[in-house]
Formats: structure tokens, C-alpha cells, sequence
């Protein structure tokens, strides 16, 4: 049988025919896979929304407004401490607009956390997640109330886990979350939440920009979930907080204005700093090799410490001699 031979500009042709259509063929299933994704994401997005955002409510007080997430389904909300303020009765407004009288139950300003109830009136509990499972990349989404824009929403990713990060007052975050979900006046008190609907964390600071002032754009904190569960089971409890997590020195602390160290005004009688020699009038300079310049700084270290934990705390006496001492650090006590 004659064989015939194709001209090899023909089969050059041929072959490159064949490789355009399968780029093609793979350019367009690319395409396919990539609207796919997308969309299922956003639905995503929107179930995550529609689920949660009964969960948020507004608190309104005499200093302004905030959110807040319903804990349970005996009408216990959680927020933060600074959205409740000095106020004990609140203005509740629920997502699909309903009007709610609230009453404090308890706060813990350490963890700038506080629950107050209202009648439940059917209103739906969020879920909480195990915020050590949190991972840097999971993408995150705010629910709140920013600038009284009721039930609003934000998106964005985990940035950073366990940050301590000093809100002013000497109150610090501790293990906060980082987001690039943003955060604005409003947001606080309410929910951070993962892309299956659980409460990650509380939105609570907007970091600041300290070249140009203002929030810096993208950067987040919220309290961790674990935090929420603990404290505001404990005020939902008893009204008050006795298991805290929180290391405590056993110290009054005031700025010296120098930069030179955390002035110590008192120390309390038992506490880990009495018993290793700290006395009134000694400046703290470090804790566990980390600098003190102030009291500020003081309670940030402190902030990553736990109770149980020995630390090496470095002081400048009264007479300008130094010294190390070995503190084992107690509880911070709780309170309403």
C-alpha cells in the first residue's frame, strides 16, 4: 500500500492548530473554574450575612452608639466595656428594627468586655468559635452598626494572632486578633466572624497611624472568642468576674514622665511583687527582658504573661541602685 507524506509546513500547521485550540479549550475552562469560585464565594459571603446579622443588635447609650451580639437565648448581649461606658440602661435595637430596653448585668474593663440583657423576644444566639483554631489567611468578616449604618458588614482576612495591644487607661488586648476587615466608631462590640458563620472575636480598636494621625487603614483588633466565652459566661454567671486569665504583678504603677520606667506607688500586701521584695518608690525598667519606659508598657508585657508564671523583673531602687527580683505573678482579680 502507497503511503502518502503531508508536507511538513502542513503538519507544522496542523500542530499548531491542535495547540491553539487546547490553550483555547484550557483558557475557557480556566475562566469557567475561576467564575465558579467566585460566585460560590460570594454566596458564601452573603449566607454568612444573612445568618449572623440577626445575631447583632445596636446599643445605644447617652455617650453614643455601639453593637453588641447576642450571647444566649435568655437575652444576654456581650460588647465591649467602653461601648457601655458609665451607662447601666441602654436603648437596644435588634436588626430587623425592633426597640429593646437593656439593663448592665456586668463589665470587666481588663478585657474591655461587658453583657447587658434584654427580654429575649425570639432573638437568635450567634455561635462562637474555638478561636485557637483561628489561622493567619482565614478570611473574616465585621458585622456591626458603623456610624449608625445598622447591620453593615465588612470583609477581609486574619492578619495576625496574639497581639497585645494597649487601648489607653492601661487596658490591654491581650491575644488579640488582627484584621484587615475594617473597623470604624460603631463596629465595636460587635462580630468577627469566620466564613462558616462563627463568632471569631469582638471588633474592638482600630489601630492608629502615628505619622499622620487617624485609624490606619486595614489594621484591626478584636478580642478572641475564647476571651468572649470565658468572661461573659462568668458575668452572665454571677454579675462578675473570678477567673480572669489575666497575670497580675501586684503593683499600682504611674508614668514618671521620663521614659525611665513604670513608677511603682504601691504594692499590695501578698502579691507576687511583695513577697519578692518590690516596695514603693522602685522603677520597673523590664519584666521577663522586655523594656518598661512607662506604665503603659507595663501592662502591655504583662498582657502576654499568665498567672502561675515566674518572671524576672529588673528595678531601679529609690537610692539609684538596681536589682533583679523573681516574681511569681498571681491573678488579676475580677470584679463587676
Amino acid at each position: 500500500m502507497t503511503r502518502f507524506r503531508l508536507p511538513l509546513a502542513i503538519l507544522a500547521l496542523a500542530a499548531a492548530v491542535a495547540v491553539g485550540a487546547g490553550f483555547a479549550s484550557s483558557k475557557t475552562s480556566q475562566s469557567s473554574a475561576s467564575v465558579s469560585v467566585g460566585a460560590a464565594l460570594q454566596n458564601a459571603f452573603v449566607s454568612v450575612y444573612k445568618n449572623v446579622s440577626p445575631s447583632v443588635v445596636q446599643i445605644q447609650t447617652s455617650e453614643g452608639l455601639g453593637s453588641g451580639i447576642v450571647f444566649d437565648s435568655k437575652g444576654d448581649i456581650v460588647t465591649n466595656d467602653h461601648v457601655v461606658g458609665t451607662s447601666t440602661t441602654f436603648a437596644v435595637t435588634t436588626s430587623t428594627g425592633k426597640q429593646l430596653k437593656g439593663t448592665l448585668v456586668g463589665a470587666f474593663a481588663p478585657d474591655d468586655l461587658a453583657v447587658i440583657k434584654v427580654a429575649p423576644a425570639g432573638l437568635k444566639p450567634a455561635t462562637f468559635a474555638d478561636s485557637g483554631n483561628v489561622r493567619v489567611g482565614d478570611l473574616a468578616m465585621a458585622i456591626g452598626n458603623p456610624l449608625g449604618l445598622s447591620s453593615s458588614v465588612t470583609e477581609g482576612i486574619i492578619s495576625g494572632l496574639n497581639r497585645q495591644e494597649p487601648e489607653g487607661g492601661n487596658v490591654v488586648l491581650q491575644s488579640a486578633i488582627q484584621t484587615s476587615a475594617a473597623i470604624n466608631p460603631g463596629n465595636s462590640g460587635g462580630a468577627l466572624v469566620n466564613i462558616a458563620g462563627q463568632v471569631i472575636g469582638i471588633p474592638t480598636l482600630a489601630a492608629e497611624d502615628p505619622q499622620l494621625g487617624g485609624a490606619a487603614a486595614g489594621i484591626g483588633f478584636a478580642i478572641p472568642s475564647n476571651v468572649i466565652k470565658s468572661i461573659a459566661g462568668q458575668l452572665v454567671a454571677s454579675g462578675k468576674v473570678t477567673n480572669s486569665g489575666r497575670a497580675y504583678l501586684g503593683v499600682e504603677s504611674a508614668d514618671t514622665g521620663e521614659g525611665n520606667g513604670a513608677y511603682i506607688g504601691q504594692v499590695l500586701a501578698g502579691t507576687g511583687a511583695a513577697k519578692a521584695g518590690i516596695v514603693a518608690g522602685d522603677l520597673i525598667t523590664a519584666v521577663n527582658g522586655s523594656p518598661v519606659t512607662d506604665s503603659s508598657d507595663l501592662s502591655t508585657v504583662l498582657a502576654g504573661l499568665k498567672p502561675g508564671q515566674t518572671v524576672t523583673v529588673k528595678l531601679v531602687r529609690q537610692n539609684g541602685s538596681t536589682a533583679s527580683v523573681q516574681v511569681t505573678l498571681g491573678q488579676l482579680p475580677g470584679g463587676s
